[in-house]
C-alpha cells in the first residue's frame, strides 16, 4: 500500500481546498459531540479489539512464546524468547556498593549504587560523552575510553583500592547473543555505532580485559538487557514482582519462567528451577499472525519504516509508531471532508509538520489526551505547531477521539500481552515493574491497561503495575549483585567483617540455598 494514503491525499489537496474556500458553510459542524458523527467513528471502528478478540491474540501469543521455547522451533520462532542467565531476583535485605555501566548510545552513564538494605538504595552517577572518533574506530579502544571514564568516576568516589575488587554491571543496548550471564556476542552496531573488530566477539570479555589493561579493581559480573533490569529494579522493593516490561520509544517484555519449560536451556538445572526470559516481544505478528487486527494506517506505517515487516507488534503499540498512526488518520480523515474544515486557512502548506512523516509525535498524544473540558488550550497548541492555524472547537474534539482511539488500542494490546504472562505465572500476587516514556506519561496508558488486564486476568491472581526506576542503572547492579551471591562463594571480593555497613562492597551473610 506504500504511501497510497499520503499520495492520494496530496493528489486532491488543491482541489479540495479551493472548493471548501468556495463554499465555507457547508462544512460547519453544529453538532456539540463532533467527534461521533457516524463517518468518523467508521473510520476508527478499525482499531477498535474486542475482549473476545483478545482472547484469542493471547492464544496466539503464547503459541508464539512455547515455539521460541522449543529447540526443534526456536530457529523459525519471531518472539525469540532468549534466556537471560538471570535465575534470582534481590530480596531488599542486600548491602553494600555495585557498579553499573550504562551504555546505550553516544552518552554512557557510569553509576555507584550503595544498597542501604530494607530496600534503600542511593545512587551517584556521571554521564560520559563517547566522541565520534571512537564510535567509528577501532573496537578495543572504545572499551579503553569506557574503562578510562569509569576509573575517572571511581576516583572522585574513593573507591580505587587494591583490597577491594567492585562487581559491576553492565547495561549494553545493542543485539548480542547472549551466552551466559556474563557473556554475550555483539551481532551488530547500531545507533552510529561501527566500531571495527567488535561484531561477534564477547563484549564482556572485551570490557574486562580493558578494566584488566588499566589494573582497576572491577569484575564485570553480568550484561543485562533493560527489561531485565527493569524488573530487578522493581523486585528489590517488591518481591511479588515477576515481569519487567518497557513502554517507550520501542517495547520489550521479560519474565521468570520454570526451567522445564524452557527446552533452548543450555544451563545446569540447579535450584531454582527457574530463569528470567528476555521475550522480544515486539517481533509479535512478524510472521502475519496479527494480520486481522492491523488497519491499513498499520500498513502504511510499517511499509514506510525503516524495517518493514519487522516488529508488527511494535509498530501498534509502541512511542516510536503512535503519534505517526494519529497523523495518518488525521490526513484521512481531511481528505473525506472530516476534520480541520470550521476555517479558511485551516492548514500552513504542504510543508507543514502534518504532511510529513513522523510530523505528529507520541508526546503530542499524550499532551492532547490530558485535556479536559471544551478549552482543549493543549490540543489547540499541538495543532497549531503541526501547521494548523486557529483550530476549531470540532477540529480539537475530534483529534482527541482519534489520540484516545489510537493510544487505548495500544493499552489494550500491552494489557492483553501482561495477561498471557501474568496467567502463566499463575502465583496469588504478581507484580510487573513498567519503565518507558510511554507508560510514565501518558495520562491514560495505565488506566487502559489495567481495565484491560483485569477483565483478562485469572480471577485468582491478584496483579499490580509498579513503575520501575531506572532499570538500565540501577536494575543492572541489582543483576550485578545477585551475580555476586555466586561469585562470594568462590570467595571474589574481601570478606573481611562479619557485619558489613552500607557502603561497603556488597557481603552477603544470610544464607542462600541456591545460585542464581
Amino acid at each position: 500500500m506504500g504511501y497510497a494514503l499520503t499520495g492520494a491525499f496530496v493528489i486532491g489537496l488543491a482541489a479540495y481546498a479551493g472548493y471548501r474556500a468556495a463554499t465555507p458553510q457547508k462544512y460547519l459542524v453544529t453538532n456539540r459531540h463532533p467527534e461521533s458523527n457516524d463517518q468518523i467513528e467508521k473510520v476508527l471502528e478499525s482499531l477498535k479489539i474486542s475482549d473476545e478478540s483478545l482472547q484469542q491474540i493471547m492464544l496466539l501469543l503464547e503459541d508464539e512464546m512455547n515455539a521460541g521455547l522449543s529447540p526443534a522451533m526456536h530457529k523459525n520462532a519471531v518472539v525469540k524468547m532468549f534466556p537471560t542467565y538471570v535465575r534470582s531476583t534481590p530480596d531488599g535485605s542486600e548491602v553494600g556498593q555495585v557498579l553499573a555501566l550504562d551504555l546505550g548510545g553516544t552518552n554512557f552513564r557510569v553509576l555507584l549504587i550503595n544498597l542501604l538494605g530494607h530496600a534503600q538504595i542511593n545512587l551517584t552517577s556521571k554521564i560520559f560523552v563517547i566522541p565520534q572518533s571512537i564510535m567509528l574506530g577501532e573496537g578495543m579502544n572504545l572499551f579503553r575510553h569506557l574503562a578510562d571514564c569509569l576509573l575517572d568516576f571511581m576516583k572522585k568516589e574513593n573507591l580505587v583500592r587494591t583490597s577491594v575488587r567492585y562487581p559491576l554491571g553492565f547495561t549494553f543496548s545493542f543485539p548480542c547473543k547472549q551466552e551466559g550471564l556474563a557473556s554475550a556476542r555483539l551481532t551488530s552496531w547500531t545507533k552510529g555505532f561501527t566500531c571495527a573488530g567488535v561484531v561477534n566477539e564477547d563484549v564482556v570479555k572485551m570490557l574486562q580485559r580493558a578494566l584488566d589493561e588499566k589494573n582497576i579493581n572491577v569484575q564485570c559480573v553480568a550484561l543485562v538487557n533493560d527489561t531485565v533490569g527493569t524488573l530487578m529494579a522493581c523486585a528489590y522493593k517488591d518481591p511479588h514482582t515477576a515481569i519487567g516490561l518497557i513502554l517507550g520509544t520501542g517495547t520489550n517484555a521479560c519474565y521468570m519462567e520454570q526451567l522445564n519449560k524452557v527446552g533452548t536451556w543450555d544451563g545446569d538445572h540447579s535450584e531454582p528451577k527457574q530463569v528470567i526470559i528476555n521475550m522480544e516481544w515486539g517481533a509479535f505478528g512478524d510472521n502475519n499472525k496479527l494480520n486481522h487486527i492491523r488497519t491499513k494506517y498499520d500498513e502504511e506505517v510499517d511499509l514506510s519504516s525503516l524495517n518493514p515487516g519487522k516488529q508488527i507488534f511494535e509498530k501498534m503499540i509502541s512511542g516510536m509508531y503512535m503519534g505517526e498512526i494519529v497523523r495518518l488518520i488525521m490526513l484521512d480523515l481531511m481528505q473525506q471532508d472530516l476534520l480541520f474544515l470550521g476555517h479558511r486557512e485551516g492548514y500552513s502548506g504542504y510543508k507543514a509538520p502534518l504532511f510529513s512523516r513522523g510530523g505528529f509525535y507520541t508526546k503530542f498524544v499524550s499532551t492532547v489526551e490530558t485535556d479536559e473540558g471544551i478549552g482543549f488550550s493543549n490540543t489547540r497548541r499541538v495543532l497549531e505547531d503541526i501547521g494548523i492555524r486557529n483550530p476549531t472547537y470540532d477540529d480539537c474534539a475530534i483529534v482527541q477521539h482519534i489520540s484516545r482511539h489510537v493510544s487505548k488500542r495500544a493499552a489494550r494490546l500491552a494489557g492483553a500481552g501482561m495477561a498471557v504472562l501474568i496467567n502463566r505465572i499463575n502465583r496469588p500476587n504478581v507484580t510487573v515493574g513498567v519503565d518507558g516514556s510511554l507508560y510514565r506519561y501518558h495520562p491514560r496508558f495505565k488506566r487502559n491497561m489495567e481495565k484491560c488486564m483485569h477483565a483478562l486476568v485469572n480471577k485468582h491472581i491478584k496483579f499490580k503495575l509498579a513503575l520501575s526506576d531506572d532499570g538500565s542503572g540501577k536494575g543492572a547492579a541489582l543483576v550485578a549483585s545477585v551475580a555476586d551471591r555466586t561469585l562470594r562463594r568462590k570467595p571474589l571480593l574481601s570478606e573481611e567483617s562479619e557485619h558489613d555497613e552500607p557502603g561497603t562492597p556488597i557481603n552477603f551473610h544470610r544464607k542462600f540455598d541456591t545460585p542464581y
